[in-house]
């Protein structure tokens, strides 16, 4: 009997149960694999940029949920006269310190070329213990809370420099750093929508689920980071870059350019029997390599402080004065979904134009918000805001995308990783400031939409002139394709 039974197979009931499993599991092993084969296409997966856009996705995943944690205890928990108190007394804690830490983070991640993946697993892993840190104190919203805060921040703002430099290094053939980007970017923006709802139904079973999850989730990137190809901690043929340039700044120590002449090249040089090294070469700033890349990045820095003073404005206002007819939330919601669908639509937009003139799409978007601000503080509704919201996304992520092909197309390549992190600790530093205003200002529609025109006018007054000069002259430069 029992041969023949092994002769016939396993029995009904065990068939039907692994019937039942493979009908479970295909769900998710076939949106794995889809997901994968979007990720891995055109090159990416050979390269190791696939690799890239999945630990991006992860970190935009974890990053929710912990804000998801947050939000519902330094803002949701209380009334709106001490929710503005203790968000303010957050932002006190937590970016004050910030603001004094982020310009080193740069410089310092960029004199580690060769632990690229070391800190970004480490970005990764500090925050996922920092969030079981974070889910004994979530609950009491005690002090303890401000400086793991503050640790998430910092380690958010790293892993963000570190990336922008990694990007260049993975880029397939015949690819584009805009499409990089764009996909990099595009998979953070889709995690996020995906984790949002999940963050928040974690937070009804208790305050601390959240947390529990985006742990979870970093410890899952912490691995991830580390099975990038090694050409990530690779920094060949790289310099560093500064952001201003010593000729333009009398007064700073001089060192003398690459491109010197040396006056006798065949003379022997005086104190070099002694083993002395000659002077060292003066990396080149990014003022340097043209105006186009400087103008450009005075106007995302317009764009990343508005993003950062609209967050905090709209929180507070929006919870105070609702949306006709909808909750706090639903409409602290609403504008959120507006801002993440513009950044979308940009970042799509983006990698189509493949930033063909990029200075004279970074002038029109700058333009554009700027027109959405004006006609938000003159006819402010519901509508508006919302508009605001998205146009301010869809903007922002189309002049980050046309900045980083004005540095790929204008930077020496020696210089051009440095460049991308510094770049972009100078753009965290802008929305800094722009949630620093957004706080002090008094609970006025009217006053914060012309504060957030101001912002936008700013930016246009010292970068727009300078774009389209550079865009009538032309680049030596080949154009991004």
């Amino acid at each position: 009997m029992t041969a023949a039974r092994s002769h016939d197979g396993p029995g009904p009931l065990r068939r039907a149960g692994r019937a039942t499993g493979r009908a479970l599991r295909t769900p998710f092993t076939g949106t794995a694999r889809g997901i994968r084969k979007a990720t891995h296409a055109h090159g990416a997966g050979e390269s190791g940029l696939g690799k890239l856009i999945e630990l991006h996705a992860v970190n935009g995943a974890g990053d929710v949920m912990i804000t998801v944690a947050l939000a519902s205890t330094v803002f949701f928990s209380v009334p709106t006269d001490e929710a503005r108190g203790r968000v303010a007394l957050y932002l006190a804690i937590t970016m004050a310190p910030f603001t004094l830490l982020a310009p080193v983070i740069g410089p310092l991640l960029d004199r580690l070329p060769h632990g690229r993946r070391a800190a970004m697993a480490g970005a990764m892993l500090a925050r996922a213990l920092l969030a079981i840190t974070m889910s004994g104190a979530v609950a009491t919203g005690g002090l303890e809370l401000y400086p793991a805060a503050l640790g998430v921040l910092v380690s958010s703002k790293a892993y963000g420099v570190v990336r922008s430099a990694v990007v260049p290094r993975l880029l397939p053939p015949k690819f584009s750093l805009v499409k990089a980007n764009s996909r990099v970017t595009l998979a953070g923006l889709l995690a996020t929508g995906v984790a949002a709802p999940i963050g928040a139904g974690l937070q009804t079973i208790g305050s601390a689920w959240p947390l529990y999850g985006a742990c979870a989730i970093f410890i899952a990137g912490t691995f991830l980071a580390f099975s990038m190809p090694p050409k990530v901690d690779s920094a060949k043929g790289e310099r560093r870059a500064r952001l201003i340039d010593p000729q333009d700044h009398p007064h700073l120590p001089h060192l003398p350019h690459r491109e010197e002449p040396v006056r006798r090249p065949a003379a022997p040089k005086r104190g070099r029997s002694n083993g002395e090294k000659p002077p060292k070469e003066r990396p080149p700033g990014l003022r340097s390599v043209g105006g186009s890349v400087f103008h450009g990045l005075q106007a995302n820095a317009a764009h990343r402080a508005l993003s950062g003073f609209l967050i905090f404005f709209l929180a507070f206002l929006l919870r105070e004065h609702p949306m006709a007819g909808q909750s706090a939330a639903v409409s602290l919601a609403i504008v959120g979904v507006s801002a993440g669908v513009g950044n979308a639509c940009g970042t799509a937009v983006g990698a189509w134009l493949r930033a063909r003139g990029p200075e004279v799409i970074i002038a029109t978007v700058l333009g554009l918000a700027l027109g959405t601000a004006v006609l938000a503080a003159v006819f402010f509704s519901t509508a508006a805001v919302a508009a605001l919201g998205a146009v301010a996304g869809f903007t922002q992520a189309l002049s980050k995308l046309s900045l980083d092909a004005m540095i790929q197309r204008d930077v020496p390549e020696e210089v051009r990783t440095s460049a991308f992190a510094r770049s972009e600790t100078l753009l965290q530093m802008a929305w800094v400031v722009g949630g620093g205003i957004g706080i002090a200002l008094p609970l006025n529609a009217v006053v914060g939409m012309s504060v957030a025109a101001g912002i936008l006018a700013l930016g246009a007054a010292t970068s727009v002139r300078g774009l389209l000069g550079s865009a009538r002259r032309g680049s030596p430069h080949p154009r991004v394709a």
